[in-house]
């Protein structure tokens, strides 16, 4: 490893090692984002590492102080045994020695909506209602939305001659075609990405969203899956797996935030920066399991929706809440995107999620 790529690395670890929730996948997005923009400042490299790393906004004193630590080799104060240590200190030299207090701790995880962070891993039992997906693993292979293709086949009615097979079959029959050679486009299946709101007002819900994406990712030809919460994870490797008990494991060891808080805006925008990531929701069918409950700026949210709704096919947001009969959009985000998602579902057990991805082709 070059030492100019070995510095970013170990910057990556330097947050994980200070409780910032750094993927692998988050690690190669900063590198290439260093690559791609060709920074000639500091500071550029530093708001690549604020947009990949998804930094939030309360923490972004604490990552300063160690980008400064890193970068420009400002000294940290080590802890000494017996001290408190809920305080980071820094020695700039020459200067002042600075404080910063991280966060205090917050409420039970899963008890409403909340934009602070907590990290932490949940293991997961497999669902007894297996009978669903089973029934969904029969069916989606040829019920999931399909688009045309660039190449073609032959049919016996299309839009086109096929042409090469008409002259070759006209020189067998000196040049009198028996019958006339059809082609058409090919169908081929659409990407899918599933975007799962891990926060704790999800709670009940995401295990079970996140065995309906395992199942789907063994089926979809092109698929993505995000997780959302305080922050953005790509799950889609640890889905691999063909063993659901393995690929949960792998998910609750990938997943730094989940039963944490709710910044689903800014998980949005953080999968948009990246244009890596933006490519998988061109064309594609994008699935958001999420209760929309998005406690603090509404703004963030409803902007990356609107963005995503541009490039996207269609956008499914299926909700837990949707699924009650006197279910009425409450929250100024989920009213906002209303106009900007092509459906609003309910999503409150495993049969009602496979029957309405089953219906989307039928529906569109």
């Amino acid at each position: 490893m070059s030492d100019p790529i070995k510095t970013f690395v170990d910057f990556a670890s330097l947050l994980r090692a200070h409780n910032f929730a750094v993927s692998p996948d988050q690690t190669m997005a900063f590198i290439e984002a260093i690559g791609l923009l060709g920074p000639s400042t500091m500071e550029d490299i530093r708001r690549a590492a604020v947009a990949m790393f998804a930094i939030p906004k309360e923490r972004e004193a604490e990552f300063d102080t160690l980008f400064k630590s890193h970068f420009y080799g400002q000294v940290l104060a080590p802890t000494v045994a017996g001290e408190e240590a809920d305080e980071l200190e820094i020695h700039e030299p020459g200067q002042e020695t600075r404080e910063i207090q991280e966060d205090e701790g917050e409420e039970t995880p899963g008890v409403r909506a909340s934009t602070a962070e907590t990290l932490s891993h949940r293991g997961f039992n497999q669902s007894e209602d297996v009978s669903a997906l089973d029934r969904f693993a029969r069916k989606a292979p040829r019920a999931l939305p399909k688009r045309l293709s660039y190449r073609f086949t032959d049919a016996r009615r299309g839009q086109k001659l096929n042409m090469r097979k008409l002259i070759k079959q006209a020189n067998r029959t000196d040049g009198d075609p028996v019958l006339l050679p059809w082609k058409r486009r090919k169908e081929r299946q659409r990407k899918i990405l599933l975007l799962i709101d891990v926060s704790g007002s999800m709670r009940d819900q995401s295990e079970f969203y996140l065995e309906f994406a395992h199942v789907l990712s063994k089926i979809s030809i092109s698929f993505e899956c995000y997780t959302l919460g305080t922050r953005l994870t790509r799950i889609t490797n640890s889905l691999k797996p063909r063993d659901p008990e393995l690929a949960l494991s792998r998910v609750s060891q990938a997943v730094a935030d989940m039963d944490g808080g709710t910044r689903i805006g800014d998980a949005l925008q953080a999968f948009l920066a990246i244009p890596r990531y933006t490519g998988h929701a061109r064309g594609a069918l994008v699935l958001v399991f999420s209760d929309g409950l998005e406690r603090g700026d509404a703004q963030p949210m409803i902007e990356a929706v609107g963005k995503l709704s541009k490039i996207a096919w269609r956008i499914h947001w299926l909700s837990p809440l949707a699924s009650a009969d006197d279910f009425k959009p409450e929250t100024e985000a989920i009213r906002a995107i209303l106009p900007l998602v092509d459906d609003l579902s309910g999503a409150g057990d495993l049969g009602a999620v496979c029957d309405h991805v089953l219906n989307i082709a039928r529906a569109a």
